[in-house]
């Protein structure tokens, strides 16, 4: 399981620390399979009768079935795992629909995900006090860009082609909470021939 090595000083961002339980009348985890050890160490802690409480939604990388093999193991009341970050969160946003007030979302794995399931929790009114993240995994970040607003996931170079749009981006440091992204905007708007090296900085 890699450490977080996401920068501190982006303000912006959602608060990375370590996945703990908390009082709650329900317990919902989001995880992919870098954060899936961090959903297994910390439901393993946890007393057999409260797994009624417990909800987990997992995304696998392709073909990966040991995780989710010690997931189901854990008992949890609910377990479902989606190929796409996509399809979970939108599993999330109909298991949180229901959610009563006391509830508690625990999200652990690369950015991408974790922004989304911010975002999501936020949508359906928990409290950021209900939520917490955990980053495991690729520094690789999600970015908008923002003449398009085409949505790039799993960008890992200083600047992003655009599939869209084909514009050259400058990922910016700017987060938004409610798009869970960066965001890109043109880098060489002044002179597009200009030629900029792509470096590979956010792995």
């Amino acid at each position: 399981m890699s450490e977080s090595l996401i920068e501190e000083s982006i303000i912006s961002r959602p608060t990375y620390g370590a996945l703990k339980i908390v009082p709650g009348l329900a317990h919902y985890f989001l995880a992919d399979a870098s954060g899936a050890e961090c959903v297994i160490r910390v439901v393993q802690e946890l007393p057999r009768d409260m797994m009624e409480k417990v909800h987990i939604l997992y995304v696998p990388t392709p073909g990966e079935t040991a995780l989710i093999t010690s997931l189901y193991a854990l008992g949890a009341n609910r377990f479902e795992h989606f190929p796409t970050i996509d399809d979970a969160v939108a599993k999330l946003g109909e298991w949180l629909s229901d959610a009563k007030m006391g509830s508690q979302l625990y999200l652990a794995g690369t950015e991408g995900l974790v922004g989304q399931g911010v975002a999501k929790g936020e949508a359906c009114g928990l409290d950021h006090t209900a939520v917490q993240c955990e980053h495991r995994g690729s520094l690789a970040r999600r970015v908008q860009c923002v003449h398009c607003k085409t949505m790039i996931e799993d960008v890992t170079t200083q600047p992003v082609k655009c599939p869209s749009c084909d514009l050259l981006l400058l990922v910016r440091d700017h987060y938004s909470r409610r798009l869970a992204a960066f965001q890109g905007g043109c880098i060489n708007a002044e002179d597009p021939s200009e030629e900029i090296e792509i470096k590979e900085v956010f792995k």
